[in-house]
């Protein structure tokens, strides 16, 4: 027999859905309930890469840790991964199945491919796939938690849509619809959403859950009735703004750039100083999330630059992964940020390049691959050559570096030549320079201690890490900061009989409906 499930959609992108569902994944395993998260199709330069080799969104592999469950590649059959504006890889099942345009994903061909199984028009196809992975994950837990994508009310792509109401239909799922009211106009947004739907989609639309509300919520009762008298549907909670989530969520630039500002504000810092790190925001910044670890440390202050000047007070410099490796090298030229970095190394001031970040840090680039640009000088800076290579390393490493235990993960076509300097990581190090293709491996409690000590010394900061700061822990406190909200602020009886029952029978459909509904 199949577990019950549920979609959790928004009426826009970034209004809640990552962290709603993480939060009812934690509410519910909590329960004793066996639960797994789902996205059939995600975009996001922030991913994971799973024990079997997969590689999927960090979202989900959040979400997976929400339900104390091992991810794997069916929570996320699906992950497009930004090249440009224009074009994304296709990773299915885990594995980079090819780079395609937008209008070839979408239902027109074009895009140019480097891997085999997905071309143009085909993404209609890819709701067979995500389908069985759903159905698979149905029949190995008692609940299945989806996050949409976007909004469901995209009328223009609901024809080959596979992530919001085309897999709520293929499942017959409900759909609880979140909304940020923290941006305003969060009533019409749930009308609006409701009443652009085809009614077939509508009798899905269970109802509505409000994400960051601030205040009395007695002052936001008459609306949330007037919305059920017009809409058929009740409100399944208001959930209160929670302050100092780092969770992960799948647009990690603009999930990063809106803070611009990542601080840690567990504790005072342990020693006299402060340490101050300067991130650097490369075009296309990919798994950022690899210096949330560095936030959490107390005294450590987290900041995203795109200018030459914000380096000059910086005690660290990280240049960070991207799925534009030329793209990159070229911004720090134009921004004058390569030249900041050089002046920086030359007086023996530490920087850090992860995955991308660390390629163009090294003397020579070959890419016929990713940009197709040929052979491109790097900074030069570390005695490191890269090739790109047409098939992507996915790995999942574990070392030792500074005399402490690392773990890690990587996700890089790029193949890199070291000839020279100290090992590290499978990197190298220079002076107060280092390089490296993990991620995550900040992760590591011991090891973060220990690059700290020596970021610094060579900074000549009298900053001391916290002897105690557990990366996990914290993770765990978040993710059950989300589930009391769920618990202590939305209807779990009601979310739990639709889980089991499905949406209510007889809901009302709200006009005009979808183009295609209408008469």
């Amino acid at each position: 027999m199949s577990g019950g499930g549920l979609l959790v959609a928004g009426t826009t992108s970034d209004a809640g859905k990552s962290v709603v569902t993480a939060g009812i994944c934690r509410w519910l395993v909590r329960q004793g309930v066996k639960v797994a998260p789902f996205k059939a199709q995600n975009m996001s330069l922030n991913s994971f890469v799973t024990r079997e080799g997969a590689e999927i969104g960090r979202a989900q592999a959040m979400q997976a840790q929400a339900a104390r469950v091992e991810p794997t590649a069916l929570m996320n059959p699906v992950l497009l991964k930004p090249g440009s504006d224009r074009s994304s890889q296709v990773v299915l099942l885990g594995k980079p199945v090819g780079e395609m345009s937008a209008r070839g994903f979408f239902g027109t061909a074009g895009g140019r491919k480097y891997g085999e199984g997905v071309q143009g028009g085909h993404r209609e196809a890819l709701l067979g796939t995500v389908t069985e992975c759903l159905a698979e994950l149905r029949s190995q837990y008692d609940a299945v938690i989806c996050e949409g994508a976007g909004s469901p009310a995209e009328i223009n792509l609901r024809r080959t849509d596979i992530v919001n109401m085309g897999i709520a239909r293929a499942a017959d799922f409900p759909v609880v619809v979140v909304g940020d009211i923290d941006r305003g106009g969060v009533f019409a947004s749930f009308f609006g959403t409701t009443a652009l739907l085809a009614e077939e989609d509508q009798r899905l639309i269970a109802g509505y859950l409000v994400n960051k509300f601030r205040g009395d919520v007695s002052l936001l009762e008459p609306g949330l009735r007037m919305l059920e008298d017009l809409t058929g549907r009740r409100t399944y909670g208001v959930l209160p703004y929670a302050h100092g989530l780092g969770i992960d969520e799948e647009d990690g630039l603009r999930v990063s750039m809106r803070g611009a500002v990542r601080e840690s504000v567990v504790a005072p810092p342990v020693g006299e100083d402060v340490l101050r790190v300067a991130v650097c925001a490369v075009p296309l910044m990919s798994n950022f999330t690899d210096v949330d670890a560095l936030a959490a440390e107390p005294g450590v202050v987290v900041r995203f630059v795109d200018r030459p000047e914000e380096l000059a007070d910086a005690d660290l410099v990280v240049v960070p992964g991207t799925r534009g490796t030329v793209r990159a090298l070229e911004w720090l030229r134009e921004r004058g940020l390569a030249d900041a970095l050089r002046r920086r190394v030359a007086e023996g001031r530490p920087v850090l390049g992860i995955c991308g970040g660390f390629q163009v840090l090294g003397e020579r680039i070959e890419d016929e691959v990713e940009s197709r640009a040929g052979v491109v000088d790097g900074l030069g800076l570390l005695p490191v050559r890269v090739r790109f290579a047409r098939e992507k390393t996915l790995a999942r490493p574990v070392g030792e570096a500074l005399g402490e235990p690392v773990a890690g993960y990587e996700i890089h076509h790029g193949v890199a030549e070291v000839l020279g300097g100290e090992a590290f990581l499978d990197g190298c190090r220079v002076g107060s320079v280092w390089g490296t293709h993990w991620h995550g491996s900040l992760e590591s409690d011991a090891f973060r201690r220990a690059f700290l000590r020596e970021v610094a010394a060579a900074a000549g900061r009298r900053f001391v890490p916290a002897p105690d700061t557990s990366f996990e822990a914290l993770r765990e406190e978040q993710l059950d900061t989300l589930g009391d909200l769920i618990e202590e602020h939305a209807d779990t009886d009601g979310l739990w009989r639709l889980i089991e029952s499905g949406a209510p029978r007889g809901l009302p459909f709200v006009p005009p409906g979808a183009p295609e509904a209408r008469g």
